[in-house]
């Protein structure tokens, strides 16, 4: 089983080449940002206890989250895999999936960050802030904030795979297929090793 965290800061790329990815290696796309809205949307357990805190203001604590994506993978066993997108943002979170595969004999089989220039980045939310409806695509020193707390929480996550031999960085700028085409060539390797 193939099991990928797509790592990167907002605006890299990730959703994109997921989707991708998904359809090439038949993996399951996992991505926290969907699990909330759709556990919210059905009204389960964990979603009303997620809404009730984002209502609040506050984060949304490790052990929701984690339920959440335990659900979503119990009612997959039959994929090739996983493609993780937003998840793990912390190092608690790291160990909590590291914690949560091993409970099937799995583990993380790559962390692929895509690296992509902070200019590129900016340019890239400016425009997708044209279609998203995102206000904080739209404004230019939100964007840059995000950058920094992205280094600065959650890029340890990636050093924390790389200490085990699991991170590879990949050039995230280009056309959509000549990125695509650096991710399959990465992934390949690992799975044939």
């Amino acid at each position: 089983m193939v099991n990928l965290i797509l790592f990167g800061p907002p605006g890299s790329g990730k959703g994109t080449q997921a989707a991708k990815l998904v359809e090439k290696y038949n993996l399951l796309h996992i991505s926290t940002g969907d699990l909330f809205r759709s556990e919210i949307k059905n009204e389960t357990a964990l979603g009303l206890k997620a809404k009730h805190i984002m209502t609040t203001g506050e984060l949304v604590p490790d052990e929701i989250t984690v339920g959440m994506l335990r659900n979503k993978v119990l009612a997959n066993p039959d994929v090739e895999g996983y493609i993780f997108d937003g998840f793990p943002r912390t190092i608690p979170q790291c160990e909590a999936l590291n914690q949560l595969l091993s409970e099937n004999s799995e583990e993380v089989t790559l962390l692929i960050e895509l690296e992509v220039e902070d200019e590129e980045i900016v340019k890239r939310l400016l425009h997708r802030a044209k279609t998203s409806g995102r206000a904080d695509d739209a404004d230019e020193s939100i964007i840059k904030n995000r950058l920094e707390v992205y280094k600065a929480e959650t890029v340890p996550v990636s050093d924390f795979y790389d200490k085990l031999g699991k991170t590879v960085r990949v050039h995230g700028q280009g056309t959509i297929d000549e990125v695509f085409s650096r991710l399959s060539n990465e992934i390949d390797s690992t799975i044939v090793c």
